[in-house]
């Protein structure tokens, strides 16, 4: 039997988002003091833009606006992806907390590029 989607909070694709969220906040926390409103507070809103799209084009009920909310959702999903490089390469992060995040941002991307595809089914 086919699972009932009645809002946007039983999308898996947005719960693994509102996930992703909470990661990016949580290795954020350790950023040097001087980046809190720097490369902190970028990655911060990159990732809530996630789950945020999804929810609003979920929620306008237009195959087309969904399409187009899902793309800004990748968008977002790529920007906080450039990000997490950076704060590696600075070494904000270690490389088994960036590997956990990459492969989860990987899996939430393969699903959005997905969503994307759909004609219009939701």
């Amino acid at each position: 039997m086919a699972e009932v989607i009645s809002s946007f909070r039983d999308l898996r694709v947005w719960q693994q988002g509102m996930d992703l969220v909470e990661q990016i906040y949580g290795v954020s926390r350790d950023f040097p003091k001087h980046e809190t409103y720097g490369l902190a507070s970028q990655m911060r809103r990159a990732a809530v833009s996630i789950p945020a799209n999804i929810a609003e084009g979920h929620i306008r009920r237009q195959p087309r606006a969904y399409q187009n909310y899902v793309s800004i959702a990748l968008g977002s999903l790529a920007e906080l992806q450039t990000e997490m490089e950076l704060a590696r390469r600075l070494g904000y992060v270690s490389d088994p907390q960036y590997t956990s995040i990459d492969k989860q941002s990987a899996a939430l991307a393969r699903q959005l590029q997905a969503l994307r595809s759909l004609s219009g089914a939701r």
